[in-house]
């Protein structure tokens, strides 16, 4: 079992983060390891908890064979006994010392932020990683209004100590705009889970995250 120490700096090293439910399919969530997604993320509210552990398990299996890390949302119980590596918080769930503590400090939690007030308090709280966004509107959010890219430049400038992650409707057409906006790294689901080719999708994405370098960072 991997320290917290190592699951800090694989996070690091990664650049691309996939948010997905249970029905996404175990093809469709291969695929987009294999194309280059250094971090999954189980969400899915709907499930029970006997269903979500069942599919947290096959993903972690999916996980290990690529080199990916694994967060579950939400549920710091549930992440330790699918033997996470991460949990994510929302703004309206737990606070982070609550997550760490429920886990033992045992596993990686980051936190959704939706501007600077929230950026700042998620590094005071020490966050693991923080998500950053909705850049642009998305239906994954109802409600949520969008961030902008002005918050994505306002996160690069105040350069937090912990990884940072854009997030929202960011998509192969758009990425290069958050790029230059001074993100390194993004949350992708529906131009991931949602098309033809995911492996592809992930693979184009990474790539101008990367500066051309397609392929996971492991």
């Amino acid at each position: 079992m991997e320290t917290l120490a190592q699951r800090t700096a694989r996070l690091s090293d990664s650049h691309l983060y996939f948010v997905t439910d249970a029905g996404a399919g175990l093809d469709v969530v291969e695929a987009a390891l294999e194309g280059g997604v250094d971090v999954l993320q189980l969400r899915d509210r709907g499930l029970t908890d006997d269903d979500l552990l069942r599919a947290a398990a096959a993903y972690r299996g999916l996980c290990d064979r690529n080199g990916a890390l694994l967060f579950v949302n939400d549920r710091p119980d549930l992440a330790l006994r699918a033997r996470a590596d991460g949990v994510h918080v929302g703004q309206d769930d737990m606070p982070v010392a609550e997550a760490r503590a429920r886990t033992g400090g045992e596993l990686l939690v980051g936190l959704s932020t939706h501007g600077v007030d929230q950026l700042e308090a998620g590094i005071a709280a020490g966050a693991d990683q923080l998500s950053v966004g909705p850049v642009w509107e998305t239906p994954t959010k109802p409600g949520r209004p969008a961030a902008g890219l002005a918050y994505v430049r306002a996160t690069a400038e105040r350069r937090p100590p912990a990884p940072w992650f854009a997030i929202g409707g960011i998509d192969r057409e758009n990425v290069a705009k958050v790029v230059a906006a001074g993100a390194q790294r993004c949350v992708i689901v529906r131009a991931i889970r949602d098309v033809a080719d995911p492996g592809g999708a992930a693979a184009g994405i990474r790539a101008v995250l990367t500066g051309g370098r397609v392929g996971c960072a492991r």
